[in-house]
């Protein structure tokens, strides 16, 4: 796995250059601010300034950006590369924002979260099984966890794309049950699950979840 996730990285960061060399900075952050506000009320999701939140797998443009009033960790460990050849991401634009360049399996939260955020990262971990127990154990009693992720909807392809891969970017291939499966084998109680996008292969799910205590 960590040579397959080695390849997806260096993909991952080609992939955001190619996709951002035409998109002019300041249109392309305030289209992904929009993006994250109607995300957060499509989940129902009421994030208060006095909450302390984490953004695991942030990437160049994660939902710390709409967070401006909270006390906010961000963590990916391309985040060095991002601010070398992103123009639409600078460090300096979120001072409310401190910056991990880490793999999310390797961060250590100094205190607890009232919301731990993976969006559309879960899937391109190198060690899925570590990542899930740090953002698990970085979660307070009571607290929300929101993972997004695509979701294979047909069991032979998912079967397919493991063994080829036919997916370079993410280096895991799970169904919906496997992603909540996952997390209920590491001490978590499913709230919701909630389907944001349909596809011809995958369709991209949010499941919001709590520590059991």
């Amino acid at each position: 796995m960590n040579l397959r996730w080695k390849i997806a990285q260096k993909l991952e960061i080609r992939w955001w250059r190619r996709y951002l060399q035409s998109k002019q900075p300041a249109a392309y952050l305030a289209a992904k601010r929009a993006y994250w506000q109607r995300t957060l009320a499509t989940l129902g999701l009421e994030i208060l300034p006095e909450h302390r939140v984490l953004d695991a797998g942030c990437g160049p443009a994660g939902v710390f950006m709409v967070l401006p009033h909270c006390t906010v960790d961000a963590v990916d460990p391309l985040l060095e590369q991002y601010a070398q050849y992103l123009a639409h991401f600078a460090i300096e634009d979120y001072p409310n924002v401190r910056f991990f360049n880490q793999a999310i399996e390797d961060f250590r939260a100094e205190a607890h979260y009232d919301v731990v955020f993976c969006l559309n990262a879960l899937n391109h971990v190198a060690n899925i099984e570590k990542s899930c127990q740090q953002i698990v154990a970085a979660l307070a009693p009571g607290g929300r966890l929101v993972v997004t992720v695509d979701v294979h909807k047909n069991t032979a392809l998912k079967a397919l794309f493991r063994a080829v891969p036919g997916d370079v970017l993410h280096p895991h291939q799970h169904a919906l049950r496997d992603y909540v499966q996952l997390l209920r084998q590491h001490d978590c109680q499913i709230l919701h699950t909630q389907g944001l996008k349909s596809g011809r292969i995958f369709d991209y799910y949010a499941i919001i979840a709590t520590k059991n205590v």
